[in-house]
């Protein structure tokens, strides 16, 4: 078990009046999506420090602990520890969690080089060009039928890293990836400088929000539910969680 309290200096520095009174204590498992979760990251993640921030707004500290994802679960839904983060919304999930309000909405977008023509409305529109995708993934119903019709064409392997440096290359034209995800692997794969020559189209080929999760077997949970969307609204109507989005995708939460 890796077990890690939460330590992020700008945090502490920017909210040290408000945590200092904090009594209450909530414990949530977590584990590697970067860069929204992770252990390797400045406050573990962008995803991580809005939910420490949210909570530390209304007065109450986060111990974050890191698991496989699995583990990470079941140890939220028998209640050993308060909750997880973050999860998408399913009918299974919601029989033994409360869920927040969304902390980060996650928008697959494609990425292209600065260097390519490139603008879509509809699926038909991806017509002509060489389309990256990462084996086993479907995207969403129309993207799957568009390819299984032979409409578009997709050409697949096995890691999305591998469909990043297909892009710079040449070889392909654009690649469908999560927003933030697709932009820590830039940011981990190439230089500054080669970074600098991809873009992405603003229209989402798929929207997905993503929660914290409350167990419902913990007697404080639905008060916790409560102070955090609490203390998320406030966070995100001051503008910082845009911000701190904006940060993590040029690669500022890298230790």
């Amino acid at each position: 078990m890796k077990f890690i309290k939460p330590i992020c200096v700008i945090l502490l520095l920017s909210l040290f009046h408000t945590a200092a009174l904090a009594e209450e204590t909530i414990r949530i498992t977590s584990g590697e999506w970067p860069p929204y979760l992770s252990e390797k990251l400045k406050c573990y993640g962008v995803a991580s420090r809005i939910v420490t921030e949210a909570f530390t707004l209304e007065g109450v500290k986060v111990e974050y602990g890191f698991f496989p994802w699995k583990r990470s679960f079941l140890l939220a839904q028998k209640g050993k520890w308060d909750g997880s983060v973050v999860w998408a919304h399913t009918e299974d999930r919601a029989r033994d969690f409360y869920y927040s309000d969304p902390v980060v909405e996650s928008k697959w977008v494609f990425f292209h080089l600065k260097t390519t023509s490139f603008d879509w409305k509809a699926i038909e529109d991806l017509r002509g060009f060489k389309i990256g995708g990462t084996l086993e993934y479907k995207y969403n119903p129309d993207f799957k039928a568009a390819e299984e019709a032979g409409k578009i064409t997709v050409y697949r392997v096995p890691k999305d890293e591998q469909n990043f440096e297909k892009v710079i290359k040449g070889r392909i034209d654009i690649f469908p990836q999560d927003i933030d995800v697709g932009y820590e692997m830039l940011n981990s794969l190439f230089s500054k400088e080669e970074v600098s020559l991809f873009t992405h189209h603003p229209k989402p080929i798929k929207d997905t929000s993503f929660h914290l999760l409350l167990s419902k077997k913990s007697e404080k949970s639905k008060n916790m539910l409560t102070l955090f969307n609490k203390g998320l609204k406030r966070l995100r109507e001051s503008g910082k969680t845009e911000q701190y989005l904006r940060e993590s995708r040029v690669g500022e939460y890298k230790k």
